[in-house]
This record gives C-alpha cells, sequence and structure tokens, in this order.
C-alpha cells in the first residue's frame, strides 16, 4: 500500500468505488498490523537481551484504536506576547516564535511564490545547473520517470562542470525515506548510482529509516505497507543560497498535474545554511547509499532498527536540536545586534521587513516543536481573524480540531475532493481510502453544525479535472485586513502521521512586505477559486456514499495515511 504522498494515474473522471472487498483481506488489513507489533515486541526483547537498559522497542502502532492528542499541549507564553492585531505590532505578536526556533530576518522582496508544478520544476533545474558550491535536497522519494532521469542529468553535468570547467567544489547531498526510495526493483537508489559511483566523494545519498519498523515487523510487513510505519517527509530543495520549501515531492506528478505550494526564497544565505544543516543532521543519523547499492551508517552512529530504540532516538534528537538551538542562539544574537543599531540609526530596517521561522516535527525521535507553534497560532486565532486551512488528506489531530472548532478565528478549510484525491482510482484496498476521507469529512462537517458553528468554520473541496490536490499549509489575516501576514508552509497535513509518525518540516513567513502579502493572498484565491463549499446535500450524492466496512477501519486510515 503506498504512503499517502504517492498519486495514481486515474482511468477514470467521476468516483467510483473498488469492487467489494473480501472480509478476508479486511481482516488482514487491520489486524495484521497490531499483531505484528506485538511480535516485535516480543521479537526485540529476545534479541536484545544483551542490552541491559530498559528502554525496549515500543512502536507507534500502540495507540491504534485510540488517539494519543486528545487535548492540545500546554501553551508557552511570554508576558504581552500575544500582540495588536495591527501590522504595526506583527513583530510583537509573533516574535515568541524566536524563543523556541530561529527567527531569520529577511527582505520580503527575496520571497517569491510559485504557483505551478512546472514552475517548481523549472526553478529547480535552472539552479542546479548553476549551482557552484552545494545541491542538498530532501523529498520522501527520487521517481523513476523521464522528469526525473532529467534532474539527475542536471545533478551530473554540474558535477562535470564543476570539476572539469568551474574548477569548483560542488558537493551534492540527496536525503530520502529508506523504505519507499527503495520500493521495487528500479527505484530512487538505482536513479543515483550512476552519481554515487561517478562522483563518490562529492556525491551523499542519505536513506533515513524510522526506528519503529524493527524486528518482526520489518520482516513480516511487505513493501509498501512498511511506509506506514513512518517515513522522511521534508521537502527542502536547495541550490547554494537558494532554497524552496514545499509540500511536493521529486516525482513526475508533481511536475505536472499534481498541485501543491512552493516557496522560493532567494539569496537568503542563513536560511540556506539552516536547512543544509537541517538535511545534514538527519542524514547523518541514516543510512548511507554505497556505489555498490548496500547501505551502512556512519561511524558512532546508532542504527536505527539493529540498535537499541531508545537509544537511536535520544542520538538523533540530540545531533538534530544541536542544529536547531545553535542556529536560534546565533540567530538571537545577530537580531539584537541589528536591532541596537538601527535604534541607534546607524541601519535602516525597513528593507528586512520579513521573517522566517523553521519548524520541526520529529515526534519519533522527540521533536514536537512545530506542533507546540502550530496550537499555539490556532489558540491566538481569535474572533475577527481568518484562517484559511488546506490539506490534501484532511484528518486533523484530536488536538487541532478541537481548537478550530472552540470559540475563535473564522476558519476556511481546503481539502480534495474524491476525484482529485491521490489514492482516486488505486486498486484494492488502496481505492477505498478516498471514501474514508469522505467519511471524515462527513463527520466533521457534523460536529460543525452540531455545534451551530456553520457561521465561522467552512469547509471546501478544490476540483481539477486530471489533476490530484496535495497542498497544505495555512494562511493567517487579522482582523480588519484582506492580506494575510502569516503563512506556514511546507510537508505537514495537520494529520496524526504528521504529528506523530513522520519526519516533517515547514516554515512560518510573518511579513510586513505588502507586495508578498499580495502574492500570498493571489496564491491563496487561486487554490480556493478551484473549490465548492461543502453542505448537508454534499454527503447525499450517490457518488459519497462509504461502505460499511470502510466506516469501520477508518480509524486506523486516520492513524496510517
Amino acid at each position: 500500500m503506498p504512503t499517502a504522498d504517492k498519486p495514481h494515474r486515474r482511468r477514470r473522471t467521476t468516483v467510483k468505488m473498488a469492487a467489494p472487498i473480501t472480509w478476508r483481506r479486511l481482516r488482514y488489513c487491520v489486524y495484521m498490523p497490531a499483531l505484528a507489533g506485538v511480535f516485535t515486541r516480543i521479537s526485540d526483547r529476545f534479541f536484545r537481551t544483551r542490552d541491559r537498559r530498559r528502554g525496549s522497542s515500543l512502536l507507534l502502532l500502540a495507540p491504534l484504536l485510540a488517539e494519543a492528542d486528545s487535548s492540545p499541549l500546554p501553551l508557552f507564553r511570554s508576558p504581552g506576547s500575544t500582540g495588536a492585531q495591527g501590522t504595526d505590532g506583527l513583530h510583537a505578536r509573533f516574535l515568541w516564535m524566536a524563543e523556541h526556533v530561529p527567527a531569520f530576518r529577511v527582505a520580503g522582496t527575496h520571497i517569491h511564490i510559485l504557483t505551478s508544478p512546472d514552475q517548481f520544476y523549472q526553478a529547480m533545474k535552472a539552479r542546479i545547473k548553476t549551482a557552484k558550491r552545494r545541491v542538498v535536497m530532501a523529498s520522501l522519494y527520487l521517481g523513476t520517470g523521464p522528469l526525473e532521469q532529467d534532474l539527475v542529468d542536471c545533478m551530473q553535468e554540474a558535477l562535470q562542470r564543476s570539476q572539469e570547467v568551474d574548477n569548483s567544489d560542488l558537493q551534492v547531498s540527496i536525503l530520502l525515506d529508506f523504505t519507499r526510495g527503495s520500493r521495487g526493483q528500479t527505484n530512487s537508489r538505482t536513479m543515483l548510482l550512476p552519481l554515487l559511483q561517478q562522483y563518490s566523494s562529492r556525491m551523499r545519498v542519505s536513506l533515513y529509516h524510522t526506528p519503529d519498523l524493527r524486528g518482526l515487523l520489518r520482516l513480516l510487513v511487505p513493501q509498501r505497507f512498511n511506509e506506514t510505519i513512518g517515513v522522511q517527509h521534508i521537502k527542502a530543495y536547495l541550490f547554494d543560497d537558494d532554497l524552496i520549501i514545499s509540500g511536493a515531492n521529486l516525482s513526475d506528478s508533481y511536475f505536472t498535474n499534481r498541485q501543491d505550494r512552493y516557496v522560493l526564497l532567494e539569496n537568503c544565505w542563513e536560511v540556506a545554511d539552516f536547512f543544509s544543516d537541517l538535511v545534514g543532521a538527519v542524514g547523518d543519523v541514516s543510512l548511507q547509499l554505497q556505489p555498490d547499492n548496500s547501505v551502512s551508517m556512519m561511524e558512532n552512529m546508532v542504527h536505527p532498527y539493529r540498535g537499541n530504540r531508545d537509544d537511536f532516538s535520544a542520538s538523533a534528537r540530540q545531533h538534530i536540536m544541536e542544529v536547531v538551538n545553535t542556529a536560534r542562539m546565533r540567530q538571537d544574537i545577530a537580531n539584537s545586534e541589528r536591532l541596537k543599531r538601527e535604534s541607534k540609526g546607524e541601519e535602516g530596517g525597513g528593507k528586512e521587513d520579513t521573517w522566517v521561522f523553521p519548524l520541526v516535527q520529529m515526534k519519533p525521535l522527540g521533536i514536537q516543536v512545530d506542533e507546540e507553534i502550530t496550537q499555539r497560532l490556532l489558540t491566538d486565532a481569535g474572533p475577527g481573524a481568518t484562517v484559511f486551512l488546506t490539506s490534501g488528506y484532511f484528518n486533523l489531530t484530536r488536538a487541532y480540531m478541537s481548537l478550530v472548532l472552540g470559540v475563535g478565528a473564522d476558519y476556511r478549510i481546503l481539502t480534495a475532493s474524491p476525484e482529485v484525491n491521490g489514492f482516486f482510482g488505486a486498486k484494492g484496498i488502496a481505492g477505498e481510502i478516498p471514501a474514508a476521507y469522505i467519511h471524515i469529512a462527513k463527520q466533521f462537517y457534523s460536529k460543525v453544525c452540531q455545534l451551530g458553528q456553520q457561521e465561522r468554520v467552512h469547509l471546501h473541496e478544490y476540483h481539477r479535472a486530471h489533476w490530484t490536490f496535495h497542498a497544505k499549509g495555512l494562511w493567517y489575516y487579522l482582523r480588519g485586513h484582506v492580506r494575510p501576514c502569516l503563512t506556514l508552509i511546507g510537508s505537514p497535513n495537520f494529520g496524526y502521521r504528521s504529528v506523530h509518525r513522520d519526519l516533517e518540516a515547514q516554515i512560518a513567513i510573518v511579513t510586513e512586505n505588502q507586495e508578498l502579502q499580495a502574492h500570498l493572498q493571489e496564491e491563496q484565491e487561486m487554490l480556493y477559486q478551484r473549490s465548492t463549499e461543502v453542505s448537508s446535500s454534499t454527503f447525499q450524492q450517490p457518488d459519497r456514499h462509504v461502505k460499511l466496512w470502510v466506516k469501520l477501519v477508518t480509524p486506523l486510515i486516520k492513524k496510517f495515511f
């Protein structure tokens, strides 16, 4: 079964459910993960008796039938941190994030909103070809088609040019997920092997392996299914000092007809350095692809599935948080010095009118910064404010849902209609996943109506023939303002997997730059213009019928897709 990021080519333009599933297959789908979890605990204890530490493998499969995020996390606040509703108070209103993550101050004119898959693809190709020092790319996987091969060819040309013409030391570093990148005989690994064999001293391919896929679970769960346990999900593409943050993977549909979001930060070296270090830190705790297609760990690093699970998580957390905390302290000093110079009139602050806050979520490693800050943003979004929130897979955690349904801002939530869901038209059980999302949406809409929140919380569905929808993030409008002053953009989907299973990263952009605000508004309107608002009649349509067995397994689907 594919991960949620894998789109499927559809043969139909109308919703049509797969053939009825047999009870034998249904039992396999529901019970195998739970039984495998039990076997994993037994095998882990059997094979790790040499390790006298108490940390045995505790899989995230444990909470299959009960949500672990039943209430929002305690909020961190500092006095006066809520700030004002006007744009003059943006600095005071959102700078509380700098207490927990690095705060990069940049010129809003250096941030560009890309709007189409082709723009995203062409921007990457152009920057790979001209890169002098570094190309750093983090994605779930690299596809195996002609468009993906063109990207690899661009890397090969850049490496050859730097060696023969520019006499520069271009370094290429790729971070992918191990399970997704190893699927099938032709896969992400085989696509990159020729480069690795030719430029082994300047090419690095890291394959992150979740510590929760271990023991008998790793032996029993087949390909595709094993990707549901947890993956590397960060999407960051870096070329010298230019950085693209997105939710899009390196695959042909994401370059052609799969709508996502993309932001280009041009000549923002501090932000680029941070994401280069972050991807490098995750790469350090990942398996390293070798020229013979084998994998190995770096020296002195705990193995993700052979070593002790708690030891791996603690070591990885320390390694990654060192990057976050070092950058935060460095930026605190730099920003303080900059403010002092501005107060003395020694440096004008008019150009650097935008703040960029990187948010990281890696719950299997004990890192939950993005979750905490997202909850705080939703909590502080008071009456009169408007939040446009989008996710290709609408599956809010209970904590996020309780904040949305509580008294506060107006919400306009955009999600995929069944026919643009990435699983639409898939074979077997996966083909019924869009129906599960219909059921989740209906449950949410019913709750909105039950609470009498229809005037404040609106649900929309994206429609576009022959396309799929994968956009995620939010736009934050202050009370009385027609343009957003803040956006979240990156890999998280606001669902259970994003919070609990996968490695995620996004950025919060807070801007006073009116031109950038206008571009963010145009981006938001472009997506919502292709949507229709959900009403009670939506779920009465014949193509919205959900089979009983799909309803029964929806709680399981919510935790794995």
